[in-house]
């Protein structure tokens, strides 16, 4: 798989900030992973989804050092507006990027900005809503929704203008456990059936392991840990040290593994974790 984002001793500090909020980060991102981010609060999570996508420096002043390539190109070099359409962001807030009255209008906005012919709107309007699951909602004002179906709307308004990567931040912070694997759901789709390079922020990892390739651990502004999942999670003690807290079946393995009960390595989905238990007590 080729690097479609590579960041080269990168380093941001806000003005008037005294830390950098990204210190000397160095990282690869291939072409159709799907890559999660965690880390304490304040680690510098947002900083990296924000640079990725050109928002840094874009709309916020700084001290940058090193380098932020998306295909080769450094961030600052693409055209205004330019950047975004490859690499669509979505935000915690998902009313922070509402800016129509109904639900549907909401979804064709971009289509309509980039000039698409009025079949092809209708096209991809039909394909987004059936993949995000909102054909009930079209005429209904974005500001009434759920906050699961907000959000929803917000991932469907970014996969309209179908964006190569696809960059959440802390996508499910304000929802319920329901709505919360909705949205997973549709990151799970979009993994089987689109292949986008999906990079996604989030603190509750239930919903998160099973669909990620690869894992970043982000602490202090610093990257501490980048792996694939596997081997990420089989450092336990630095990711509890860090604050992280991973799902039940994880610690209570590695709490196996400590007493010398389990030798296998750490399960990351329920068919390993179910494996490993039938080995040890079937």
């Amino acid at each position: 798989m080729s690097v479609i984002i590579e960041l080269k001793n990168y380093s941001w500090k806000y003005l008037h900030s005294q830390q950098p909020a990204l210190d000397n980060i160095n990282l690869q991102i291939e072409e159709g992973m799907f890559v999660g981010i965690i880390g304490p609060n304040g680690s510098g999570k947002t900083t990296l989804a924000y640079s990725m996508n050109g928002l840094i420096p874009g709309q916020y002043n700084g001290i940058k050092n090193g380098e932020v390539l998306v295909y080769g190109k450094e961030v600052e070099q693409y055209s205004h507006g330019e950047l975004q359409k490859l690499a669509g962001m979505v935000f915690s807030d998902p009313e922070a990027q509402f800016t129509a009255m109904t639900v549907e209008d909401e979804l064709v906005f971009g289509l309509e900005n980039l000039g698409m012919s009025i079949p092809e709107i209708r096209e991809r309007l039909e394909w987004v809503v059936d993949l995000t699951g909102l054909e009930k909602m079209l005429l209904k004002p974005p500001y009434e929704l759920s906050g699961g179906q907000k959000q929803r709307v917000a991932l469907a308004a970014v996969l309209a203008m179908t964006p190569k990567i696809l960059i959440l931040d802390e996508p499910t912070t304000m929802l319920d456990p329901v709505s919360r694997r909705r949205v997973f759901d549709v990151l799970a789709k979009l993994k089987k059936e689109q292949h986008n390079t999906i990079i996604v922020i989030e603190h509750n990892l239930e919903n998160l392991i099973p669909l990620a390739d690869r894992m970043i651990l982000l602490s202090n502004s610093k990257l501490m840990l980048e792996d694939e999942t596997g081997r990420f999670f089989q450092n336990m003690e630095l990711l509890m040290r860090e604050g992280i807290n991973p799902p039940g079946a994880l610690r209570f393995f590695h709490e196996l593994q400590k007493a010398g009960y389990a030798k296998d390595a750490l399960p990351v989905n329920l068919s390993e974790a179910s494996r490993q238990l039938m080995q040890l007590f079937g």
